[in-house]
């Protein structure tokens, strides 16, 4: 045996054993990673505010602070909200089911000619095998229910608190991180750091705008309509529909839909065909004024980029898939070098037709630089070349 092959294997093996270790960690810390990388993000989307207070003289810890009280507050609001508007809403729909039962009845049978009765309905209701089922799994998983619940309290106390370390101590963490760079390195980190702040927090206060605009118009809908609780569901509509990627806009077109149909089986159907015309409204006319000053990427990347965040991580890559595909375009936009497409058919014509609109009045040869007695042919082939010659920046 070679005096190399037992170091080699012991070698071999070794790294083997480093490799598990290390899958092994980062399968333990996949959680903690995530928190992290959450709250990063977070950071990034307040730092903005951070910075306008700090900039006016105000402790970077106390207004950092300052903006996730106004976070905190806000969201105890809308919970708070919502949930007093559930609760009475479902105490008033048990109390008043045999009416709302006997409605729809009496609705089904007037329709589509049916002879339906409530005691027969309810006996069904009440005698399925599927209804039974599915109590007796709830109360099974009460304490996985509530060991769920504990843990996403504890999962979102780990992300507020390094959001706020992380925006809190900003400048601080980028100098960090800076100090084991050489300098060249430096300038690109600090970039694309500033490019991640501005991309994020514009693709917060974007959906912020959108949210505002798409709550106010379901709150006149349903108010108009008489569904109870509208402030209320045109907030929930607003905040659901621009902050849960994808599917969001089904679940916030939900819960209105569902008390409409108590009030009036018609309502729903209007709240329904609003929702969708009011969807196709925002996806193609609000939503690309409104991001292109903000996030400029274009819906199909958008989609795809979703698409992608939630098949790698799950709710929390659908959640930053935008802004960070959003940062990424924006910084490799800035190093890709770009050419002027001159012999393309397509763009040729425009310029042209731009070029061809002298001044009223104006000598067609004066400022062209040729001479009127040149050959026409040899001034057009030289054409091109010319106007490459006079584009500032050159090929850039």
């Amino acid at each position: 045996m070679p005096r190399w092959l037992p170091r080699a294997m012991v070698l071999a093996l070794a790294l083997v054993a480093c490799f598990q270790l290390a899958t092994w960690g980062f399968h333990q810390l996949i959680g903690l990673l995530l928190n992290v990388l959450i709250a990063f993000f977070l950071a990034l989307a307040v730092e903005p505010a951070v910075d306008w207070m700090a900039g006016r003289g105000m402790r970077r810890g106390l207004a950092t602070g300052l903006v996730f009280l106004a976070i905190l507050i806000g969201s105890v609001g809308f919970v708070t909200l919502l949930g007093s508007m559930l609760a009475g809403q479902i105490a008033t729909m048990v109390e008043e089911f045999p009416q709302y039962l006997d409605s729809v009845i009496s609705w089904i049978n007037s329709t589509f000619h049916t002879h339906l009765s409530r005691v027969q309905v309810q006996n069904n209701l009440l005698n399925s095998d599927w209804l039974q089922k599915y109590v007796q799994d709830s109360a099974n998983n009460v304490l996985a229910v509530s060991a769920q619940v504990l843990g996403g309290l504890f999962n979102l106390l780990t992300v507020a608190l390094f959001s706020f370390y992380f925006a809190a101590d900003g400048p601080r963490l980028r100098r960090a991180l800076c100090s084991v760079l050489p300098p060249r390195r430096q300038t690109e980190v600090l970039r694309a750091w500033e490019i991640a702040v501005a991309k994020t927090g514009g693709y917060l206060y974007s959906r912020g705008l959108m949210a505002l605009i798409s709550g106010v118009a379901h709150y006149v809908l349903l108010e108009i309509l008489g569904v109870p609780y509208a402030p209320a569901l045109g907030m929930w509509v607003g905040l659901i529909s621009q902050f849960v990627p994808t599917i969001g806009t089904y679940l916030a077109g939900a819960l209105p839909i569902l008390i409409a149909f108590t009030v009036d089986p018609w309502y729903a159907l209007w709240v329904f065909g609003f929702v969708v015309i009011y969807q196709q409204f925002e996806n193609y006319l609000l939503q690309p004024r409104i991001t292109a000053r903000t996030v400029d990427i274009h819906p199909a990347v958008a989609f795809g980029s979703v698409i992608a965040g939630t098949a790698l991580m799950g709710a929390v890559g659908a959640l930053i898939a935008i802004p960070a595909t959003a940062t990424l375009q924006a910084f490799l936009g800035a190093y890709v070098k770009r050419y002027e497409v001159t012999d393309d058919p397509r763009v040729r014509p425009r310029s042209g037709r731009r070029a061809a609109a002298p001044e009223a009045g104006a000598d067609p040869g004066a400022g062209s630089g040729e001479d009127p007695g040149a050959d026409p042919g040899a001034a057009a082939d030289a054409g091109p070349d010319a106007e490459r010659g006079a584009t500032p920046g050159g090929a850039a």
